[in-house]
């Protein structure tokens, strides 16, 4: 937690940016029971929830009156029946004057307030809610049918909530560094522990491990296979093979809530085969190549684009591209070995603000996301800006069925030399990940220390 000051500015500057006026609806989110009721999974604040009102507990509701600039925090106090099982725990009068709140209500006094102000034709403005518990809540306080919440959000707080999150404060910063740091024990822990014969459960638990050792856990659920060529593989049952490949996508939370993610792909006996070597280092260029492009006023969508081009021009010194770059490039024949995008905001979501909605916060009236393959699955493309915090994750992946669809569909034949590719099956793949900050006058990474991601580290490392 940050100051109040912190908190209360941030307040301030949402309501300045809410020109229509009206209430503001903010839920935090409440405990899901994971098998019956009084077993319930890790709680997860409402990111947004957070970066407002900055309480990481369940069962609050915080509310904005634009007009006046009143601010309210309900919750109820816990019962002494509760507190024998979570043990003595702040009022809610008490948490609210930790945030620079004054005015605290029981949640029962909560459907007042929403009620009074749509009599009176204020309007109401609440995000996309993304989980059930808290559709249904905003159905009953607003009197909307859950399926047709959509229609009803804010445009207007999305926007208002995306500028202020998406560049990041001097100690939002600071907190991306400890994630990145605990980034860097997880992933080198990983490359000490591979070797052949280990499963990947073993390693993707001793990750976890560290995680939540240094911090709040994971920022995601980690990726640990060597079938990468599965883009989000969370099966762990596989047992280590020497002369292939493990993929490692990773990252922690801090206890404030912000979120690490990298990715670095290993040899499982501690050296690179010449072909491994051969796609790893067109994927390093590709890394490289966007930290060299990003800085203020560049579009994310072209430093997509350019990471693309290396990993064309690479691919057809390998004989598995052929043909114009630019061509292939329009016509997104790249997409075979790179099927997602370069990246994405992170904050204190990993995704930060996904679940606000991708058009407002990877994308503006300037860039509106394309459908065109090659680019349709890039989460950002905006105008890069000064305390923008984002991945760069390059990758090339063999996936056998994609390469057989595009095969028997004839897709970008004049690009692709499908006999070569499929001599590729098995060798599953590889992706580079990295966080960068966008600066004053270009970028830096975020870590104090980078993971190793050069061949020549990696062996060193790993032999070490």
């Amino acid at each position: 937690m940050f100051s109040k000051e912190t908190y209360m500015s941030r307040r301030k500057g949402l309501m300045e940016r809410v020109e229509r006026g009206g209430l503001v609806l903010m839920l935090g989110n409440v405990e899901a029971s994971r098998n019956y009721p009084a077993t319930t999974y890790h709680f997860r604040q409402d990111s947004t929830f957070r970066y407002f009102f900055g309480i990481d507990l369940p069962d609050l509701v915080g509310t904005m009156d634009v007009d006046s600039g009143e601010v309210t925090l309900y919750g109820d106090d816990l019962t002494v029946d509760m507190i024998i099982w979570t043990g003595p725990q702040p009022t809610v009068k008490e948490l609210g004057e930790r945030v620079g709140i004054t005015v605290t209500k029981p949640l029962s006094a909560l459907k007042e307030q929403i009620d009074a102000a749509i009599r009176k034709g204020r309007p109401v403005h609440f995000l996309p809610p993304y989980r059930g518990d808290n559709k249904l809540r905003l159905s009953g306080l607003l009197g909307i049918k859950p399926v047709a919440l959509p229609d009803y959000i804010s445009v207007e707080l999305a926007l208002a909530v995306v500028s202020l999150r998406d560049k990041k404060s001097a100690e939002e910063i600071a907190e991306l560094e400890k994630a990145c740091e605990i980034g860097y024990l997880m992933h080198t822990t990983a490359m000490r522990m591979c070797r052949p014969g280990v499963v990947e459960r073993e390693i993707a638990g001793t990750i976890e491990g560290i995680a939540l050792m240094h911090g709040a856990g994971n920022s995601f659920t980690p990726i640990v296979s060597q079938n990468g060529e599965t883009l989000h593989n969370h099966f762990y049952g596989n047992t280590l093979e020497a002369g292939r490949l493990l993929l490692c996508d990773a990252g922690a939370e801090t206890v404030s809530g912000y979120s690490s993610d990298f990715t670095r792909t290993m040899p499982v006996n501690g050296k690179f085969t010449e072909r491994q070597k051969d796609i790893y280092n067109i994927v390093l260029a590709a890394n490289n190549r966007a930290f060299e492009l990003s800085k203020p006023g560049m579009l994310y969508r072209d430093v997509h684009l350019e990471a693309a081009r290396v990993i064309i021009d690479g691919l057809k010194g390998l004989g598995l591209m052929r043909g114009d770059t630019e061509e292939a490039l329009a016509s997104g024949a790249h997409a075979l070995f790179m099927p997602h995008g370069l990246g994405h905001m992170i904050g204190m979501d990993v995704h930060d603000m996904e679940d606000i909605g991708e058009k407002y916060v990877g994308y503006d009236l300037e860039t509106e996301r394309s459908t065109k393959l090659g680019v349709s699955s890039l989460r950002m493309g905006r105008r890069l800006q000064p305390g923008m915090a984002m991945t760069v994750e390059p990758g090339i992946y063999f996936i056998p069925a994609l390469v057989a669809k595009w095969r028997n569909e004839g897709l970008n034949k004049e690009f692709i030399d499908f006999d070569a590719v499929e001599k590729y099956f098995g060798f599953g793949g590889v992706r580079l990940e990295d966080v960068l900050l966008i600066t004053e006058t270009g970028n830096r990474m975020l870590g104090v220390r980078r993971i190793p991601i050069t061949v020549e580290e990696i062996e060193a490392f790993m032999a070490g």
